[in-house]
């Protein structure tokens, strides 16, 4: 009469003819045995399966560090509450932070020592601000959650970059000529270029836009998206031009906008091609001084403050559509106060 297998233990032969062991308590997922059968080591290793001794634990940040605090910041109900995009940007900040210093006592810092990690970034304004921004909010949860003694974030002000007054370079029209010459119809360039421009979408937005996003009527083409930074949807018309740029590509599948090999971008990654087509066509600006540009025209063709914040996904009395009317309309002022003067 054939021996009788131990409770639990469990044999079976692999596809190359190969004998396996294992061992399965009740529903529980199948654990492997690769010692050597009928071995010390073999019944060694199906006792620690059947009694299900505990797998020692990776060991987490100490306690009272950066890392730790990090740590649980990133596990919370309030991160997971954040727009993707804001995690994603924090979190790039806090990977720099816990492998330069993660390991020290959140006592160690202090306002001096932020303002100095600020001041190494100074020759990028825009990094300092994101990396005192990410820390403040940290920190902020902290103390709120009891974890943190103090935010010493706290009074330490933006740094102001070049664009601190002006904002984004907003594109000449000009400028919006060289490009075009620069990268003709048929070009990924221009594709991306007559997307930016003729949709106002931020570029965050503008590489996810596809085919799926549009809409077939009477009159043309629609396109509806659901912004990133907002959450709000977007609808606005595919212009003339914009379905004639499209019509001749190259563009992809579920994403106008694509790499050479057909794949999409992301935001980051973008902004970097584009910046570099940019500087191939001798042009100052970026991508969201595009969206400055749609706006600015939008504008000064008469549209007003409410249709400029369903184009543009701006809230009901944003200060952004407010000030595009403002600019157009002191234009439109001028212009007729020199026709009069004439």
């Amino acid at each position: 009469m054939p021996r009788k297998k131990p409770l639990h233990l469990r044999s079976e032969r692999t596809r190359h003819g190969k004998l396996v062991w294992y061992v399965r308590v009740g529903h529980e997922p199948r654990i492997r045995i690769r010692e050597e059968y009928n071995t010390d080591a073999f019944w060694a290793a199906y006792r620690h399966a059947v009694e299900g001794a505990p797998k020692p634990q990776p060991a987490g940040p100490a306690p009272n560090t950066m890392a730790w605090l990090i740590d649980k910041y990133v596990n919370s109900g309030e991160w997971r509450l954040l727009k993707a995009a804001t995690r994603r940007n924090r979190h790039s900040v806090y990977r720099q932070v816990e492998q330069a210093v993660g390991g020290q006592p959140l006592k160690a810092f202090t306002r001096k020592s932020i303002m100095a990690s600020r001041e190494k970034r100074a020759d990028r304004p825009y990094a300092a601000n994101e990396f005192v921004n990410a820390l403040r909010a940290l920190f902020k949860w902290g103390v709120a959650h009891g974890h943190a003694p103090i935010d010493p974030t706290d009074g330490i002000k933006p740094l102001t970059g070049k664009n601190a007054q002006t904002g984004f370079h907003t594109w000449t029209e000009a400028e919006v000529a060289q490009f075009q010459a620069k990268h003709p119809l048929g070009t990924r360039e221009r594709v991306a270029f007559d997307v930016l421009l003729y949709t106002g979408l931020r570029r965050g937005d503008a590489v996810q836009l596809g085919r799926q996003h549009l809409i077939t009527h009477g009159n043309g083409q629609d396109f509806s998206i659901r912004t990133e930074k907002t959450g709000m949807t977007v609808t606005a018309p595919i212009l003339p031009i914009l379905a004639h740029t499209l019509a001749r590509g190259p563009v992809g599948d579920l994403t106008f906008i694509t790499k050479l090999d057909g794949t999409p971008y992301d935001k980051q990654s973008f902004a970097f091609w584009f910046g570099k087509a940019c500087k191939a066509a001798g042009v100052p600006g970026r991508a969201h001084g595009l969206r400055k540009a749609g706006a600015a025209r939008a504008a000064e063709e008469g549209a007003t403050e409410s249709q400029l914040n369903a184009l543009f996904g701006w809230a009901d009395g944003s200060r952004e559509s407010a000030v595009y009317t403002r600019t157009a309309n002191r234009a439109k002022m001028a212009r007729e106060a020199r026709r009069n003067s004439a």
